[in-house]
């Protein structure tokens, strides 16, 4: 009966790809244009401009003090309850595994793994440089601030810029950079940026962020967005390794097992019950003993490596050695 080797999750999902006729021979790409440069080097620019506002304590501080002030939360209540939920969808937990789950049937119809391992990029770069800049600041949020018109830079906190904004940019942004048409990629992202729009500013109404945090963050997210297609070799790479160990282990699973060229002939010593058994079966040769006296079986001691098992008689005399003559009774 031959057995079937057992397949496991990642096979199953591999599997799935392969029943796809063929992968795209074209994939639209965003390439590094020098569109996308200058947007780059603007939005870097706006990026400077914003930090500097803030550490210099300029009108955009006062600005933050005033929306603070102001209070949204408190005018419009009656919005609080959406508010609370819309604001999930800067939350990178949730909409980290609504994007993967698209881009992952994406990957499975188009049979290729680019849509998540960019996805994979995008989030490492965002953890990498939101999350350095939030902690090399340490700015406070408008419910910790500690003094009426600072900037409150340094003082420890995490929020500059805005997490929940840029994590929008670029969940969502994502969508749009891997759309497979021109038409595509100018509706989604007109959705994700009034979806990214929306989340900073239900930030600002809530009182967890300044204005000037929600602006610094679209930045933060745009500048991923605009960087990616300098990641695409890498993303491609990373692609063709996963393809090919997944390859190689399908062969070494296929490959039947044999023995190692150089290897040392295995020697299979038989049992010494074997030996009698192939002794009895092969014709006996004529045994040639040496001229001389031997000595029966009967009469040989069977030794161990403790010594001999037969108890010493003191009466009993080898064959062909000298013996004393028995006295004759009588006489």
């Amino acid at each position: 009966m031959r057995n079937e080797p057992k397949l496991t999750r990642l096979d199953r999902v591999f599997a799935r790809l392969d029943r796809e006729p063929e992968r795209p021979a074209l994939i639209d790409q965003p390439k590094m244009s020098r569109h996308r440069i200058v947007l780059l080097a603007a939005t870097l620019v706006f990026y400077g401009a914003i930090v500097w506002a803030v550490v210099i304590t300029s009108w955009l501080v006062r600005l933050d003090w005033q929306v603070m002030f102001f209070r949204p939360y408190q005018q419009w209540s009656e919005i609080h309850w959406f508010v609370d939920y819309y604001v999930v969808l800067g939350q990178r937990g949730p909409t980290a595994v609504m994007v993967a789950a698209w881009l992952g049937w994406r990957s499975w119809r188009q049979h290729t793994l680019r849509p998540l391992l960019a996805l994979g990029v995008s989030l490492l770069l965002l953890n990498v440089t939101v999350g350095a800049a939030k902690y090399g600041m340490g700015r406070l949020g408008p419910h910790y601030a500690t003094v009426i018109g600072s900037n409150e830079m340094w003082r420890g906190g995490d929020i500059f810029p805005s997490g929940h904004t840029a994590n929008a940019v670029v969940t969502w942004g994502i969508l749009a950079y891997m759309a497979s048409t021109e038409r595509a990629r100018r509706w989604l992202s007109a959705v994700s940026a009034v979806t990214s729009l929306g989340v900073g500013m239900a930030t600002v109404y809530l009182g967890t962020h300044w204005l000037s945090d929600v602006l610094l963050g679209w930045a933060a997210g745009l500048l991923i967005l605009l960087a990616l297609p300098w990641f695409e070799p890498l993303i491609a790479r990373s692609e063709a390794v996963i393809f090919d160990l997944r390859e190689r282990r399908r062969a070494r699973r296929a490959a039947p097992a044999a023995t190692p060229v150089g290897a040392p002939p295995v020697v299979i010593t038989p049992l010494p019950s074997d030996r009698e058994d192939v002794a009895a079966r092969s014709p006996r040769t004529p045994a040639y003993l040496a001229p001389g006296p031997h000595t029966a079986r009967s009469e040989r001691t069977p030794t161990t490596p403790a010594g001999s098992r037969r108890p010493p008689h003191p009466e009993r005399h080898p064959r062909g050695s000298s013996s004393t003559t028995r006295p004759l009774a009588g006489g």
